[in-house]
């Protein structure tokens, strides 16, 4: 079987490709390169991976997507923090590259699979949370298809970090302690504000509380995003008078988080305590991993029921929520859903990606789901609305 494999450079890719040989697949190293700036550590990253595939012998190829990157990552990048969103490249980044150009290229020349270093798994035809419930990475790929789920290889699925750096100090890999990469996908881990002011510049405007006070100043709303408690000048002097009649000021004040951002006015509110919390919010563009999928997530027969979970960033906890259809007749909710939280949580962006994952009824989630054998399915996802 005939494997395109996507070579960072890293230790994650390299090990994959040792793998991959070794349970005898025809492997085909393939390097990426979509970003180039002084510095940016590409020139070692393609050495690197090379330096892997000559010792393993397989035949090693660098795809150039560097423009598409540009127009359909970066332009997006931009485009949705201009608008006041919070945009997820690294989403982005899988669907339009890795499993949108490398993964047409790898069928179009005839590759039975593709495979990656990221964490993930997939069971039975579903995308699933891996071994290494830390480094999952299902966030980032819940655009994905069932045709792609069909051939992909995910070598990692059953490793956890710490057994990944082991495995390959025990193959000779000489990157098998190199640092991990971090930041935004192929460009890595840059002054995001200073990206974006170089790309959109500044653009001040007032910090308004929740009552509609003008407390403060921000420097453009594209800065911040939603439960951000820095970065914006709250006015040395300001008295507030609070509904029940007391008087905030600066000397006690609590500390600030973004609530909201209001793009028309270009203003960014602020508020703390219980005004950061909220467990409701809508999702648009919903994506389903398998037909099935959404009846999954909308299973309303308290008989059969699921726990489903969603998760509002990378990494970030797994929340028990119910998802309903929208019931509002407006242009803009046609094809929305409303997400109601168990629990109110902080920091839930708009423009972010909104992901859902099934966990089987018959024990806790997730607290308890790395002790079964049962997997954690990523049904899919959409955009915080």
């Amino acid at each position: 079987m005939k494997v395109a494999l996507g070579m960072s450079g890293g230790v994650d890719s390299s090990l994959c490709a040792h793998l991959l040989v070794e349970q005898g697949y025809d492997v085909t190293g393939v390097y990426l390169e979509c970003w180039e700036t002084p510095g940016c550590g590409i020139d070692e990253d393609r050495k690197d991976a090379l330096q892997i595939a000559l010792k393993l012998r397989i035949p090693f190829k660098v795809l150039d997507f560097k423009k598409e990157y540009k127009e359909n990552v970066v332009k997006y990048f931009f485009k949705e923090y201009e608008k006041g969103l919070t945009p997820n490249p690294d989403v982005m980044c899988n669907k339009e590259i890795k499993f949108g150009l490398f993964y047409d290229w790898a069928m179009d020349e005839g590759f039975d699979f593709v495979a990656t270093g990221h964490y993930a798994k997939i069971a039975k035809k579903q995308l699933c949370i891996p071994k290494d419930t830390h480094k999952d990475q299902t966030y980032f790929l819940y655009l994905m298809n069932q045709d792609q789920i069909s051939h992909t290889l995910f070598p990692l699925q059953d490793l956890n970090k710490t057994e990944v750096r082991a495995e390959a100090e025990k193959r000779g890999l000489h990157v098998s302690n190199k640092k991990d990469s971090v930041g935004i996908c192929f460009i890595g881990d840059i002054n995001v504000h200073e990206f974006l002011k170089e790309r959109l510049g500044e653009n001040p405007g007032n910090v308004v509380d929740s009552a509609g006070n003008i407390i403060g100043t921000h420097k453009g709303l594209w800065f911040y995003t939603i439960g951000q408690r820095s970065g914006f000048q709250i006015n040395k002097k300001v008295v507030i008078k609070q509904d029940d009649g007391t008087i905030i000021n600066k000397e006690n004040i609590p500390p600030f988080y973004v609530i909201k951002k209001l793009a028309e006015k270009n203003q960014l509110i602020v508020g703390f305590g219980g005004e950061t919390l909220s467990n409701e919010f809508k999702i648009r563009d919903e994506h389903w991993i398998a037909k099935e999928n959404r009846e999954l997530a909308e299973n309303k027969n308290p008989d059969k029921k699921n726990n489903l979970l969603v998760r509002i960033r990378h990494t970030g906890e797994l929340l028990k929520c119910e998802l309903n259809k929208t019931d509002s007749k407006a242009a803009e909710d046609e094809n929305s859903y409303q997400v109601k939280l168990q629990k109110p949580i902080q920091g839930i962006a708009e423009g972010q990606s909104a992901v859902f994952y099934l966990c089987p009824r018959g024990y806790l989630c997730p607290g308890e789901y790395k002790k079964t054998n049962n997997e954690i399915i990523c049904l899919g996802g959409g955009i915080v609305s």
